[in-house]
């Protein structure tokens, strides 16, 4: 469960950080910016709903197939999972330095032309985003930890869910050691392992239906290290792809990954600043 507690933290310290900088801008903005107060409550309002509906439609979608129709449907569920993951990382990385200054721009903008349902569109929208990414990557863990009780999961999503508001709070208060930044930096690292070891549940999938072959399984067994079938090493094979018996064609993948991962991480880096001519000690004439 512990990776469900995880997503449900990160997700709902990103949510409460766009609604932290709106609330704070409306707040502090004088008389005429806290009249926006009302749109930014129900656009959040909203957002949550959305996400809502999407995680009734999922599972209402897959009640509605069967046999190998639903087997192919959470597959591709899985994968998009942890297609999302990434991306979201990515998007962070991009934007989280700038979100705040192009939000405040927005809201600027907004307050000029006293557009308050502009306000309520970016946190509908801000909250239906991460909520409805929650309720992908949610979706997801629970097809590749199939044992779990309902109850436990409610539970665990409950907990991340607290565990958010005392982060957010804690990184209010700033700090050098507990900051914004070393705790995107923490989480990125995690969230793509996490990512990993979905793709790798949907990929054994696929090879459980004989869609793509094995080809060596398995190349070796390091069960006596640890066990992924025990509770500890199922928390491990899920944050991060550890496989105890693992097939060539999976490890194969989780290469491959990584590769991709690094690569992007490379491309993702800002350029460096060139370093400025060195000037003439001769004064030109």
């Amino acid at each position: 469960m512990g990776q469900i507690l995880f997503i449900v933290w990160r997700e709902s310290v990103e949510a409460l950080l766009v609604v932290g900088i709106l609330h704070a801008w409306l707040k502090n903005g004088g008389e005429a910016a806290r009249r926006g107060l009302p749109y930014l409550w129900g656009g959040v309002g909203v957002g949550v709903l959305a996400a809502i509906g999407l995680g009734a439609a999922l599972l209402g979608f897959s009640e509605l197939l069967s046999g190998d129709a639903q087997d192919y449907f959470q597959i591709v569920m899985v994968i998009v999972a942890a297609i999302l993951i990434v991306q979201m990382v990515f998007w962070m990385r991009k934007h989280g330095r700038t979100l705040k200054r192009e939000m405040e721009t927005s809201l600027s903008e907004n307050l000029k032309s006293a557009n308050w349902w502009g306000v309520f569109a970016l946190a509908a929208l801000a909250i239906a985003r991460e909520g409805s990414e929650t309720v992908i990557f949610l979706y997801g863990l629970g097809l590749s930890e199939q044992g779990n009780s309902m109850g436990s999961m409610v539970l665990a999503a409950l907990v991340g869910f607290a565990l958010a508001f005392l982060t957010f709070y804690l990184l209010q208060l700033g700090g050098k050691i507990f900051s914004w930044r070393r705790f995107f930096q923490v989480t990125e690292i995690i969230l793509l392992f996490l990512a990993a070891g979905l793709l790798l549940t949907g990929i054994e999938r696929l090879m459980s239906l004989d869609l793509i072959p094995t080809l060596i399984d398995p190349v070796w067994d390091s069960s006596r290290l640890l066990d992924d079938t025990t509770t500890f090493g199922n928390l491990v094979s899920t944050l991060t792809g550890y496989r105890a018996q693992p097939a060539l064609m999976s490890l194969l993948v989780y290469a491959a990954y990584w590769v991709g991962v690094l690569l992007l991480l490379k491309r993702a880096q800002p350029p460096r600043p060139q370093a400025a001519p060195a000037t003439s000690a001769t004064p030109v004439k």
